[in-house]
């Protein structure tokens, strides 16, 4: 029997590993600068870096806990398994795949829904619509 996986990541345009490479250089660049205005005799400077750096620190630490985000649909046999890892947290829910039904978007929605009576899980929020609507139409495939 063949196990069927569909994976939907955020779309990220650094791994975390090259943005700390990025950061590393832009704080050596800002410290250098700084330390250039400071033995200059313009003492403002340094802390005005240090505020900046702390917010683009700040900024650096939200995007690397969102960067692997993800969301996995998995059938094996009977059993629908949905992953979610959101902020380094991951949640599985497990569905049987002759009662589980998927809810189309509405118009306009960022998400859709896998329900099984009161146990319901929303995904596709990395997706466009149109994505969504042709995973919609093969995750359907497998269900009874």
């Amino acid at each position: 029997m063949t196990v069927k996986r569909w994976q939907m990541r955020r779309n990220c345009a650094l791994t975390p590993k090259q943005l700390l490479q990025f950061y590393i250089v832009l704080v050596c660049l800002s410290l250098i600068v700084a330390t250039g205005f400071y033995l200059a005799g313009v003492w403002m400077i340094p802390i005005f870096t240090a505020l900046e750096l702390s917010a683009v620190t700040i900024g650096f630490f939200i995007y690397c806990r969102h960067a692997l985000d993800s969301e996995t649909i998995e059938i094996d046999g009977k059993r629908l398994i949905v992953k979610k890892f959101i902020g380094y947290k991951e949640t599985l829910y497990e569905f049987n795949t002759q009662w589980a039904k998927i809810e189309q978007p509405l118009e306009g929605a960022k998400t859709f829904q896998i329900r099984q009576s009161d146990l319901g899980v929303e995904l596709g929020q990395f997706l466009r619509h149109e994505q969504q609507i042709a995973l919609i139409r093969q995750v359907r495939a497998h269900l009874g």
